[in-house]
């Protein structure tokens, strides 16, 4: 598998994330399932099998933010040579030609990817026609609300 793009700041979200789901959650349903096999026959003991479940779904996290971690490359955008171009991790400051409207995403991780904060995936439409342009260039997304044309006001790496 080769190695997925993540910032620092994603990273340590999946890093408090899986701790989170060791030591807390974990152990809470381990305890949980104790509880619902004291009371009995665990064929009709609905407690048992949400428990089981939940277990089901926690060790699956576990496992996929393991997995993760272990091909993540953690880029930290303040450590890249300042460029001027949009790559991983740059905040760009975007003016809709169309609307005249100014938005400002910084381009993320699939994981940290959030449209109304701000944080935009590297593989979304938007970021993949921005990446390798500069302020000034005008770029055009086919998104799936239509095409839009946006100018690149400003890259920032922080």
């Amino acid at each position: 598998m080769s190695k997925v793009p993540v910032t620092v700041i994603g990273a340590e979200m999946l890093r408090a994330e899986l701790k989170k789901l060791k030591s807390e959650d974990r152990p809470r349903i381990i305890k949980a399932i104790a509880e619902a096999r004291a009371h009995g026959d665990l064929k009709e003991n609905a407690e048992y099998h949400a428990a089981k479940e939940q277990q089901g779904f926690i060790e699956g996290r576990i496992k996929n933010i393991d997995g993760k971690l272990s091909h993540a490359q953690i880029i930290d955008v303040t450590e890249l040579p300042v460029s001027g171009r949009v790559v991983f991790g740059t905040t760009v400051e975007l003016i809709n030609e169309d609307k005249g409207e100014k938005t400002v995403y910084r381009i993320v991780g699939e994981d940290e990817a959030d449209i109304r904060a701000g944080l935009l995936s590297y593989t979304s439409p938007i970021a993949r026609a921005l990446i390798g342009k500069e302020a000034g260039d005008v770029v055009n997304v086919r998104t799936p609300g239509g095409d839009c044309s946006y100018e690149i006001a400003k890259v920032r790496y922080v």
